[in-house]
């Protein structure tokens, strides 16, 4: 199972958001390339990097800082935040990141994640972030359709997912393996975040059958 830490990027600097909640905002460091290094050299198999700010622009804001990060780690990044078209997805990839992260565009156009995914397999995933149980998008602040979305990220071709439990995430409230089994059974590998406080809440996300978990204030 992968433990992947999160460097969530808000204005440069590396942040964390309570329950998604931009006006919620604890800063963690002024320097995410050095938290980068920092996770790389204590064993994390991949990073998880998201730029906030592109989320929520519905662009890249961060492309440069994030680039000088990928550069300066010798594991996997996977990117996130703000990519909205298959040229700012193929831009990231070809600066080094190991996958690009879909959020808003594969549920608003999943098309765009079946190009990519095509041009470069194995290296697209798709993150849903549950909002009172339904996709949020932009940034978190609004919802998209039910559930039934998963139909098109299948027939997109997307076979892993990142499943955010928004209403935990960033609280240290501990995990619900429940809210991951639909994706489970929906026949998708499975990567949970939101609300893991420690090796227990890893171990039992583990025995429920997901592929990774992504930490963050933890």
């Amino acid at each position: 199972m992968l433990v992947i830490p999160a460097l969530d990027l808000r204005g440069g600097r590396l942040v964390r958001l309570w329950q998604g909640d931009y006006r919620r905002e604890t800063v963690y460091g002024d320097d995410p390339v050095a938290v980068a290094r920092t996770f790389a050299a204590l064993g994390a198999p991949r990073l998880h990097v998201v730029d906030l700010d592109g989320a929520r622009e519905g662009r890249p804001v961060h492309r440069a800082l994030i680039r000088q990060l990928v550069a300066a780690v010798p594991v996997p990044v996977q990117v996130g935040g703000g990519i909205r078209d298959a040229a700012t997805a193929e831009a990231y990839l070809e600066d080094g990141a190991a996958a690009v992260i879909f959020g808003t565009v594969a549920v608003r156009r999943p098309e765009v994640v079946a190009q990519v995914a095509a041009r470069y397999p194995g290296r697209v995933l798709v993150s849903l972030d549950l909002k009172d149980g339904r996709p949020a998008v932009e940034g978190w602040t609004a919802t998209a359709g039910p559930l039934s979305v998963l139909e098109a990220l299948q027939a997109a071709g997307v076979t892993e997912l990142i499943v955010t439990d928004t209403g935990r995430d960033g609280t240290l409230a501990g995990v619900d393996p429940a809210v991951f089994r639909p994706f489970l059974q929906a026949g998708f590998r499975v990567i949970a975040a939101g609300g893991v406080r420690d090796v227990d809440d890893v171990a039992r996300l583990r025995q429920a059958g997901l592929a990774g978990v992504i930490t963050g204030r933890a």
